[in-house]
């Protein structure tokens, strides 16, 4: 999932772009697709127990009574199943664009922050056409190369690829760089005009 932001951030409280703080002109964030809400989980968790309870009993009545404790631990290993995916979609990555970086942020399900920085006037995005499943969204840059996005379907790979390639072709423009200039140094910008 894509959380994806066009227009810059307003600014927020207490922030102040006369002492140097930025505004993102991109910002999205990646999360991986959970199938299933906490109240779905809670409902198919009752429905597997209570077939496997009533399965066990029947079971236990017929006197194979050891039948009951295999049910038991198939409900159990499919409540831990989904916990571990519940983990694992903790995990999230952010990238952020500003007039002098690109910042990108990974969060691991344990709570491991890693972040890297990109010039972003020599930044490229590269993704495989076509895209196919295994398809890697790779940012590079001065001999770096970081894969983004690893958890996400080739079309959200793909739509983040072109909105982010869409941001840096902004921010490289001559418009963006003029207003830029000006808004960095209004005095000669006044003179100039």
């Amino acid at each position: 999932m894509i959380g994806v932001m066009d227009e810059p951030l307003p600014l927020l409280p207490g922030q102040n772009p006369q002492k140097g703080e930025k505004t993102y002109l991109f910002d999205a964030i990646l999360q991986p697709n959970t199938s299933l809400q906490p109240k779905g989980f809670l409902l198919l968790m009752v429905a597997i127990a209570s077939v496997s309870f009533v399965a066990g009993m029947v079971f236990m009545l017929m006197g194979a009574w050891p039948v009951m404790g295999f049910f038991g631990l198939d409900v159990a290993l499919i409540y831990l199943a989904f916990r571990t995916n519940y983990r694992w979609a903790r995990m999230y990555e952010t990238v952020r664009l500003t007039a002098d970086a690109l910042l990108v942020e990974r969060v691991s399900p344990s709570g491991k922050v890693q972040r890297w920085r990109f010039q972003p006037y020599w930044l490229r995005v590269n993704i495989d056409e076509p895209v196919q499943h295994d398809s890697q969204l790779v940012l590079s840059s001065h001999g770096k190369r970081l894969r983004i996005g690893a958890f996400l379907s080739p079309d959200e790979r793909v739509q983040l690829a072109h909105a982010l390639t869409d941001a840096l072709a902004k921010l490289r423009s001559p418009e963006y760089l003029q207003q830029s200039y000006d808004a960095a140094y209004p005095d000669e910008a006044a003179e100039a005009s």
